[in-house]
């Protein structure tokens, strides 16, 4: 492990060739994944040799703990979201075959702390789904995972466990997606869930994701096991969003051969606009003559002529959008007749 950076250390070809130069502002911390889910981040200094999937044991607020390193480098942006609060641990020494022994007994506790916790459940009027039950390595504190409807008021449930388990005790209320993380599945593409394999965090999820991809018709067809969203929305919505900039927003109204349309749909990858009459008419055109559309609004040219003679010659595509927009005092002139004299419209 080692710490580098970037202002202090002359980056040329030739210490680069000699692997003086391994990444760009690597911090000297190990990146471990607790029994309890979390994924924190410890330094190591003791220079310990490690490698990932590692079982490790650390320090933490209270004691010490047992976790499986993920990463053994890690840049400063993933450190100063960890850590812009609190104190950084460090990593004690790797497991060993005695660890690995008080393991299988805190497994068993826990199985033991299980039941107990089920049978004091019953107790009280509310109701809630146990996911998993956590003791940290030297017992100094005992977690249960649940899941709920709404918020619950434990605090004399919580005083009970206390009392019978003569340890500190926390209630962590899990959502869908904290459930489906911890009990693993398969999502609609045959693969296993994506929080279950690789992802650390789960990232927001909206439905602008979905109708920004035309996948907004079917709600259920776009949500996973835990109720929530598809995580895989998220993972193309940049390339989606780059690739509608030229194209208009759904609801848009469209003037096209003295017809009032409003577009209802867009094909991204056909580029071709979707739109619809106030009679239920559909009409298609191209994302080329959109934005033909688009240019001719802004110089406002009346000799406008569509360049395939599909319309009438001297009569523009878009004239009725231009009358429309342009509309004169009662007392002007131009309201004599000849509509195709109308000044330009200042944008």
């Amino acid at each position: 492990m080692f710490e580098i950076e970037q202002d202090n250390v002359e980056i040329t070809n030739e210490n680069i060739a000699n692997g003086d130069i391994i990444e760009e502002n690597v911090r000297e911390y190990i990146e471990v994944e607790m029994r309890t889910w979390k994924i924190l981040y410890f330094t190591n200094p003791n220079n310990l040799k490690l490698l990932p999937d590692d079982d490790v044991i650390v320090e933490v607020d209270r004691g010490q703990d047992i976790g499986k390193v993920l990463h053994t480098c890690l840049s400063s942006k993933e450190l100063d979201e960890q850590y812009n609060e609190g104190k950084i641990f460090s990593i004690i020494r790797p497991v060993t075959e005695t660890d690995e022994n008080n393991l299988l007994e805190i497994n068993s506790r826990e199985k033991l702390a299980t039941e107990k916790f089920l049978e004091i459940l019953e107790k009280y009027p509310f109701e809630m789904k146990l996911l998993d039950t956590i003791y940290q390595f030297d017992n100094n504190k005992l977690t249960f995972f649940f899941t709920a409807e709404g918020r619950i008021d434990f605090r004399e449930f919580v005083r009970e466990l206390a009392q019978i388990f003569k340890t500190r005790i926390e209630l962590h209320q899990c959502t869908g997606r904290d459930e489906a993380k911890k009990l693993g599945g398969y999502g609609m593409c045959g693969n296993s869930f994506c929080c279950t394999t690789y992802m650390k965090r789960f990232s927001q999820v909206t439905i602008k994701m979905a109708k920004d991809q035309n996948l907004s018709g079917n709600l259920s067809k776009i949500s996973g096991p835990c109720g929530r969203l598809l995580c895989c929305l998220h993972y193309e919505e940049d390339f989606y969003a780059e690739l509608a900039k030229d194209f208009p927003e759904m609801g848009d109204e469209l003037w096209i051969d003295n017809k009032k349309l409003y577009v209802f749909r867009n094909d991204l990858y056909a580029k071709v606009i979707y739109l619809t009459s106030d009679d239920q008419e559909i009409e298609t055109i191209t994302l080329d003559e959109y934005i033909d559309y688009i240019n001719h609004k802004k110089k406002k040219n009346k000799s406008y002529t569509n360049p395939n003679n599909k319309y009438p010659r001297n009569q523009s595509k878009y004239n009725a959008d231009d009358k429309q927009e342009n509309k004169c005092p009662q007392n002007c002139k131009h309201n004599n007749g000849n509509q195709s004299d109308l000044p330009n419209k200042q944008e």
